[in-house]
């Protein structure tokens, strides 16, 4: 982080492109075996759309796109967000999420960034705001 950050700027964004092997391994290092993660016939017997990511890789990759911008992903102080709507992970194709992080409100020491993360078209977290030590 160069400059003192300015409301409105977008100060980072990226696309992520998840598979199901992507689940599968986040699974492995999360512990969170759902059969929703992964298994199509779980999924629909719950009355899901798909095989779903899990919202805390979600939420992860979403203020990970902070960290070339900050430098140092400890100036992260808080962070939240609302589930919107599930992350659906096609076994072909997979599902492209797309962050853009915005500042939202500055201080003296402080930025509210406003993350926003979507997947085919759609918001995915709502709310989606850390709050970074600019010193």
């Amino acid at each position: 982080m160069a400059a003192a950050p300015v409301v409105g700027e977008v100060v980072a964004e990226r696309d992520v492109h998840l598979t199901r092997e992507s689940l599968v391994r986040y699974a492995g290092a999360s512990g969170d075996f759902n059969p929703i993660h992964y298994r199509d016939d779980v999924a629909a017997e719950v009355g899901l759309p798909g095989v779903l990511a899990h919202g805390m890789l979600t939420m992860g990759l979403a203020v990970a796109t902070l960290g070339p911008w900050l430098a140092d992903t400890g100036r992260v102080a808080e962070y939240g967000v609302r589930f919107t709507r599930p992350v659906v992970v096609d076994p072909v194709d997979g599902a492209d999420l797309h962050v853009v992080a915005t500042v939202g409100a500055v201080d003296d020491e402080t930025a509210r960034i406003d993350l926003t993360v979507t997947a085919a078209g759609a918001t995915v977290l709502g709310k989606a705001q850390a709050r970074v030590r600019l010193v």
